[in-house]
């Protein structure tokens, strides 16, 4: 068996490993959530230990991607399990000090997706106009993209619970969640993180940009820069106007919208459409 059949069957491994732990972790939350007395009794967070070892799978899955030399563009299969890993690592350290472990019900299931369509990843090609400012500014980019995806899941889950209480009937997975007003700070506190990195992100990628059109990012930078005014925008209104529940919920997950398509559409289009 030649060496890279064996690097092959041990990214796939990893992979199933990955998915299988994903997928116990969100079992776990939404038993949790709903309460059962075995699983209510328990001091031990299951979810995040299974979820933290299958991060760890996920990235050796990514490995021969992750480590290949400097000039490797993503492509869009290892991008959106890239992303996936990205956010279920960032949800896992969340969870030490902010009270979001009920997203666990989406992100898991999420990274476990993202885990089997990197399996699809074609191999790695060098790109000759990548330096290392690049590279820094596609991870910035991830970072930021993973931190705006846990707070438009938070919106969407906030706006749920903010629904179900004023029609006082919250049933069990909604009394389950922390208090509305600490959802809403921990909401905008993801929000703050993210527009930040995005900020960061923007800046970087404007050194790396010549002639946008001829470089094929003219719609991945404007979107990006129109998502920045988004979440400016929702920021503003919140200092300015209190803006919140449904408000915030809808610009959040509007400017979480124009970044995916910013970056994973314009991928799509790219490498499914054009390039085939």
């Amino acid at each position: 068996m030649d060496q890279k059949s064996t690097k092959g069957r041990n990214v796939i491994f990893s992979a199933i490993i990955a998915c299988v732990l994903y997928l116990l972790a969100a079992g776990w939350r939404t038993a949790c959530l709903f309460r059962p007395a075995w699983v209510a009794q328990s001091a031990v967070p299951w979810d995040l230990w299974s979820g933290a070892v299958a991060v760890l799978a996920h990235t050796v899955s990514l490995a021969v991607m992750l480590l290949a030399p400097v000039g490797w563009m993503p492509d869009l299969f290892t991008a959106i399990s890239l992303a996936t890993g990205l956010v279920a690592g960032l949800f896992i350290l969340s969870c030490l000090t902010r009270p979001l472990g009920s997203l666990g019900i989406a992100v898991f299931p999420l990274a476990a997706a993202g885990v089997l369509v990197g399996l699809n990843a074609p191999s790695p090609v060098a790109s000759p106009d990548m330096d290392e400012l690049l590279l820094g500014h596609i991870i910035g980019s991830m970072l930021a993209y993973a931190v705006l995806f846990l707070a438009a899941a938070q919106a969407v889950l906030l706006t749920v619970q903010d629904h179900w209480l004023r029609r006082h009937r919250p049933n069990g997975f909604i009394r389950s969640l922390p208090p509305l007003q600490t959802m809403e700070t921990v909401l905008f506190e993801l929000i703050t993180l993210g527009f930040i990195l995005l900020s960061l992100a923007l800046l970087s990628g404007l050194t790396n940009l010549h002639d946008m059109f001829a470089q094929q990012v003219a719609h991945k930078t404007i979107l990006s820069a129109v998502a920045w005014v988004v979440f400016a925008g929702l920021l503003w209104g919140r200092w300015q106007g209190g803006w919140r529940g449904r408000t915030a919920m809808r610009w959040t997950v509007s400017g979480f919208g124009l970044l995916l398509l910013a970056y994973f559409g314009s991928k799509v289009v790219l490498e499914l459409i054009l390039g085939s």
